[in-house]
């Protein structure tokens, strides 16, 4: 794996435009429903089964990490918590590199086992997080 930093190029597709407009748009998005009382987002496995599934308290999370409760965003999903933080990086990135018209970071190709890597931690994060969550759930 390789990161490196090079000048924007015509005819690119702008990763950091694109994702940036997305997550403006979803929060924005999400606030929105909140804020007009619509029905939270229901479960279907905590529904029919009784246990948290592993994105169980997303919703929970978001909102206490966007009101700035830190450690209850991650006592309700550390998942979560950590996307978050990672999403709210690259969005400041991303402003950043827009604004500045600075060069752009991006990763070289990976090679099979780095992927079978991203691929088995991506799942590892998953299974871990579920075993927090059916650990130390709660319904309020």
């Amino acid at each position: 794996m390789r990161l490196y930093r090079r000048p924007f190029d015509t005819g690119e597709l702008d990763h950091e435009l694109l994702w940036l407009s997305v997550s403006v748009a979803s929060l924005g998005l999400a606030a929105t429903w909140l804020s007009l009382g619509l029905p939270w987002p229901q479960c279907a496995f905590h529904t029919i089964t009784g246990h948290p599934c592993a994105t169980c308290g997303m919703t929970r999370s978001a909102i206490q990490f966007f009101h700035g409760h830190f450690f209850a965003a991650m006592r309700w999903n550390p998942l979560v918590f950590g996307v978050l933080c990672v999403l709210s990086t690259f969005d400041a990135y991303a402003f950043v590199v827009l604004i500045a018209r600075a060069p752009r970071l991006r990763i070289g190709a990976l090679t099979a086992a780095e992927k079978n890597f991203v691929r088995a931690s991506i799942v590892t994060l998953l299974i871990v997080n579920w075993i927090y969550l059916l650990l130390h759930w709660r319904n309020s």
